[in-house]
This record gives structure tokens, sequence and C-alpha cells, in this order.
């Protein structure tokens, strides 16, 4: 899958682009290392860095735990 990488998401949790999870896609430019992840309806949700491989996460220093696309987004103290 030519979108298949990481990205953090808000929570600073490790997601998969192929499945962020809370109903939003991903639209990636690898040349950029750019993520934006976008709801259903194509509104910008989240912006995040690129990574092809969870050892180029490790090397960028970020230390975060990659969880599931069921995992969900936000807590319940902020509405989610």
């Amino acid at each position: 899958m030519p979108d298949e990488g990481y990205f953090v998401d808000w929570d600073g949790n490790l997601r998969r682009t192929d499945d962020p999870g809370g109903g939003y896609y991903c639209d990636v430019d690898r040349p950029a290392r750019y993520v934006a992840i976008m709801t259903k309806s194509g509104a910008l949700a989240h912006e995040a860095t690129f990574y092809k491989t969870t050892d180029d996460v490790a090397k960028a220093g970020i230390k975060a735990s990659l969880v599931p696309g069921s995992h969900p987004w936000g807590r319940k103290a902020d509405g989610f």
C-alpha cells in the first residue's frame, strides 16, 4: 500500500496511516512527509508528520505507543 506508514495523533499515540480510526482517513504527501487526517466530509481534523516505519519514529526521538484504529481519539473529558 503506497500510503502505509505512521503518524502521531493529538494525544501522543502512534497510529497507522492506513487505519487511523475515529472515522478519519489520511491524505499522505510522502515527499513532504505530511499527513492530513480528514473527516468523511473532507474537513481537516489533524496534521502530522509522516513516518515510513516505527524505526523512523524512534530515530526522531518520539516515544509513542502504537494503537489500533479502534482506539478512540481524545478523552471522554474532552467530549470524545
